[in-house]
């Protein structure tokens, strides 16, 4: 019987050259009957261990492995890399790189997005980039102010007044966290144009929905404290820009938008970081620093010097002018001791 099924065997070798996996329902020997190995000729059970040899070579027609010098490994792996490269791009691009006008001429990462990018009108790209300003002069302003606050705070000479220095890099931080208010707003604002257009169809409440939601986060954060505050921004860019990625993906908006808003994510995230470290590292910030150092100070000097304004005396009492050298106007004391003095 084996004989006669031998050459089938030989016409079949892919059927025993995979793997056999107990916890799938669709492997191909599943439904195999179990033959006895003591039932197989030697010959069928070299034929099946030379099968499962050659599964593990990458030609069929050679049987040799697909790296077989360090140059070739080498290669395999740069376009293994430039592969998950252009994937990562995709990703970004939400996965419309080969809808019309957007389709790459290379399957690379630079292909892919400069393909996306090329599809960005000029214009968008122009205003883009230029609402990002505020964000780079407050982000320079910062780490320049609060480096120099932090060397004054050392007791070092520093080339600003600390004073002047401190309170400019608390406006500086007000106006980056302000400017992120209102671009979270603006860039929700656009969804909503997108719905009164009817780009993609109208979507109603999912859409409109999308678009409050970053004018009522921004808003929040302005009750916050101004490094918090841009902890908070951070995390809604870089929620937004998630949230982009799923509308462009679903068709809501342009196919270039998702790589468009990745790469202005990631030069205002780059500022927010940048304004974070350096008044981590250097400080100080208005909260901490050298400003509740001073505070606390001038507290406990007033205190210490603050006379008793209140309380009660008691015994008979009565109120006399104070002398012309003292800080008050009235001194009161006890009848008592005033004629106990006058006896003595």
């Amino acid at each position: 019987m084996f004989t006669s099924s031998f050459p089938a065997l030989r016409r079949a070798p892919i059927v025993f050259g995979r793997g056999i996996s107990t916890s799938s329902s669709f492997s191909p020997l599943a439904r195999v009957p179990f033959i006895p190995k003591s039932t197989i000729p030697r010959s069928t059970t070299a034929l099946l261990r030379n099968q499962l040899i050659v599964r593990g070579a990458a030609s069929s027609v050679s049987g040799r492995p697909g790296s077989q010098t360090v140059g070739h490994a080498a290669q395999n792996i740069r376009e293994e890399v430039g592969q998950s490269a252009a994937d990562l791009a995709k990703s970004i691009a939400g996965g419309n790189v080969f809808q019309d006008n957007v389709e790459p001429t290379q399957q690379t990462f630079l292909g892919i997005t400069n393909a996306v990018a090329h599809a960005v009108p000029q214009p968008y790209v122009i205003f883009g980039l230029a609402g990002g300003l505020p964000y780079l002069g407050t982000a320079g302003a910062t780490v320049y102010l609060a480096r120099q606050a932090g060397i004054a705070a050392q007791g070092l000479v520093s080339n600003i007044d600390p004073g002047v220095a401190i309170t400019i890099l608390d406006q500086a931080l007000n106006i980056q966290v302000t400017y992120g208010a209102v671009l979270l707003s603006f860039l929700g604002a656009l969804h909503w144009g997108f719905e009164f257009a009817g780009y993609g169809g109208h979507k109603y409440y999912p859409r409109l929905l999308l678009g409050a939601a970053p004018v009522v986060f921004g808003w929040s954060t302005l009750a916050l404290s101004p490094v918090n505050a841009l902890i908070a921004q951070w995390i809604g860019f870089t929620g937004l820009w998630w949230a982009d990625l799923r509308a462009t993906g679903a068709g809501w908006t342009p196919k270039w938008y998702s790589q468009y808003r990745f790469y202005l994510s990631i030069l205002v995230g780059t500022c927010i970081i940048g304004t974070l470290a350096a008044t981590s590292y250097w400080g100080p910030v208005g909260g901490h620093g050298m400003i509740s150092h001073d505070l606390n100070m001038i507290r406990a000097e007033r205190k210490q010097h603050q006379p008793e304004r209140e309380g009660t005396v008691a015994g008979d009492v009565e109120a006399l002018p104070a002398p012309e050298d003292a800080d008050k106007y009235v001194i009161v004391r006890k009848k008592e001791a005033e004629k106990s003095q006058e006896q003595h």
